[in-house]
């Protein structure tokens, strides 16, 4: 028996090709759980579809003739909207992967990801939790490297400091880290900003990608 879900959770496919957007639009709607609100194709036309239609996950392209994706997301991300965007692309070089966290997107996938790998990024992401494949990281060597990270005053992550951040990586909550390791929510926000000024990262999915950079997360 099939279970069902709690909560569909709602969407928009932003891409430059239309049979792409047909394919995830198909892919969704088969799948119990989500809808797909709308579509753009580039990430102008995005931000207005966002706005009307104020879906739960951007499903975010990069590379779009009219208007690329790491722009549309920093709007968004300007204009404080609700919506969680999680990059969907082909490309995964290191111009192109920090960028779009650094503009605030919850998650970054490649576009030959798993179905179930998608569908279960996409429910991380309409939670909040950052999605951020292990392969895609691993790309970020040169770039998540700034010198604050290179000061030799930075102490390394301390055992529970890397407890916390391995949690992180899972897509756990604030509130799931407090009850796995019986601490507070006020000690695991404590942990997430020491890991955050060590790392050099100003937010959780750049604090994974240079965990996986330097071999924290394996």
């Amino acid at each position: 028996m099939t279970e069902t879900p709690a909560r569909t959770i709602s969407l928009v496919v932003v891409d430059d090709h239309p049979v792409v957007r047909d394919g995830l639009r198909g892919m969704f709607a088969a799948a119990p759980g989500f809808e797909v609100l709308g579509e753009a194709a580039d990430g102008v036309a995005a931000l207005a579809v966002v706005e009307r239609l104020d879906p739960d996950v951007v499903l975010m392209d990069l590379r779009m003739p009219g208007g690329g994706g790491v722009a549309a997301i920093a709007e968004l991300t300007r204009r404080g909207a609700r919506s969680q965007v999680l990059v969907l692309t082909t490309y995964d070089t290191d111009s192109d992967t920090l960028p779009a966290i650094e503009a605030g997107a919850t998650g970054y996938l490649l576009k030959d990801a798993p179905r179930e790998e998608l569908f279960a990024a996409v429910r991380a992401a309409a939670d909040g939790r950052s999605v951020l494949s292990p392969a895609v990281a691993s790309r970020l060597m040169n770039k998540v490297r700034t010198p604050a990270a290179a000061d030799p005053a930075q102490a390394a992550l301390s055992a529970r400091e890397r407890e916390v951040l391995i949690l992180v990586a899972r897509g756990t909550t604030n509130r799931e880290i407090a009850a796995e390791l019986f601490i507070s929510e006020a000690t695991v926000k404590t942990h997430l900003t020491h890991i955050f000024a060590k790392l050099g990262a100003k937010d959780r999915a750049a604090a994974v990608a240079v965990g996986y950079d330097r071999g924290i997360l394996g």
